[in-house]
């Protein structure tokens, strides 16, 4: 709490609490109003830094560029030069908390009753079908 009353409310200290100096309404409101990202509303919230670092739009950004990452693949997959394209593999996602690391991103998972369609998936994508 002191750390964020000497980076927000520059010129006050905690020590003009115990002076007088400073009402304990003062404090409570200034509490009230710290932005996410202070100290003291981190360790109210048993936060670590990395995990405050990844705010719901940084959240979204990655995303976007993971999404358009994959596009990009799908695309050059398609249609590109079968030699050429063979032994792409698939975009790892930007690491962040919340998102796991592929686990096999050869083997290719496609519903259906009957399997339809993995083999021709995974023929495109050169990677093995799951369930055939």
């Amino acid at each position: 709490m002191e750390w964020d009353v000497a980076r927000y409310w520059p010129g006050r200290s905690l020590l003009e609490l115990y002076r007088g100096e400073m009402s304990w309404r003062e404090l409570r409101i200034f509490l009230k109003h710290l932005p996410p990202d202070s100290a003291t509303a981190r360790s109210v919230r048993d936060a670590t830094p990395e995990e405050d670092y990844w705010t719901p739009d940084r959240q979204l950004m990655a995303a976007m560029v993971d999404a358009q990452r994959e596009s990009t693949y799908v695309q050059i997959k398609l249609h590109g030069d079968p030699k050429k394209t063979k032994r792409m593999r698939p975009p790892e996602p930007i690491p962040r908390p919340g998102v796991a690391k592929r686990r096999n991103p050869t083997v290719i998972r496609f519903g259906g009753r009957h399997g339809s369609g993995a083999r021709e998936l995974a023929k495109v994508f050169g990677g093995r079908a799951a369930n055939p």
